[in-house]
C-alpha cells in the first residue's frame, strides 16, 4: 500500500511539474492528454490527480495565489486603505499579466467545479477585507467589491495577453480603471 502512495506521489509531483511547463507554454486551455503523455501515465492517472481542469490550474497556480492571498492579509493593517488596495491589486495585476493560464484560470467559476483550494475563490476571501476598509474610509466608491476588482484585473490581462508590452499596458488600463473606481475628490 505504502508503495501504491509513494507511487502516487511521484505521479502527481511529476503530472504538476509537468503541467506547469505546459500551461507556461501553451496558456490555461494546454492538453490534458499531451501533460499526460510527457509525464509517462495514462488520462486516467491525470483524472485521478485532478478530476477537473479547474482543479489542476489552481494545483498549477496555488503558490502565486498563496503569495497574493499574504500580501492581503499584510495590507490589511496599513495605514492607508486606499493605497494597501492599490499595492495589493498591482500585485494581482502584476502576476495574472505575466503568469500565462492564472487569468482564465482566475476567470473559472468555482461554484460549478467546487474543490477546497479553488484559486478565485482564496483571492476573493483574502481581498475582501482590503476593499471593505478602502469603501468604508472613502476611498473606494460605495457598491465596489473584490468580486468586481478581480474581474477588472483577469479582464484586463486578457485584454492585453497579446499586446507587445503586456504589463506595461495592463499596468496603463489598470490605473485608468481605478481612477473610474475611485470617488471624485473635491
Amino acid at each position: 500500500m505504502s508503495t501504491q502512495r509513494a507511487d502516487a506521489r511521484r505521479n502527481y509531483a511529476r503530472l504538476l511539474a509537468v503541467a506547469e511547463q505546459e500551461i507556461a507554454a501553451h496558456g490555461a486551455d494546454a492538453s490534458l492528454e499531451q501533460i499526460a503523455r510527457i509525464a509517462g501515465v495514462g488520462s486516467a492517472t491525470v483524472r485521478r490527480h485532478f478530476p477537473s481542469r479547474h482543479a489542476l490550474l489552481d494545483a498549477v497556480f496555488r503558490g502565486v495565489i498563496e503569495t497574493l492571498c499574504a500580501r492581503a492579509r499584510d495590507l490589511s493593517d496599513a495605514a492607508d486603505a486606499r493605497a494597501a488596495l492599490l499595492e495589493w491589486l498591482t500585485a494581482v495585476n502584476g502576476y495574472v499579466t505575466t503568469i500565462k493560464g492564472l487569468a482564465i484560470a482566475l476567470t473559472r467559476d468555482c461554484v460549478v467545479e467546487a474543490h477546497e483550494h479553488c484559486a478565485s475563490t482564496q483571492l476573493t476571501e483574502a481581498g475582501d477585507p482590503l476593499v471593505r476598509r478602502a469603501v468604508r474610509a472613502g476611498a473606494v466608491a460605495p457598491g465596489v467589491t473584490v468580486t468586481d476588482l478581480l474581474a477588472l484585473v483577469t479582464g484586463i490581462a486578457l485584454a492585453t495577453e497579446h499586446h507587445p508590452d503586456p504589463a506595461a499596458d495592463a499596468n496603463r488600463l489598470l490605473d485608468l480603471a481605478v481612477a473610474g473606481v475611485s470617488p471624485l475628490r473635491e
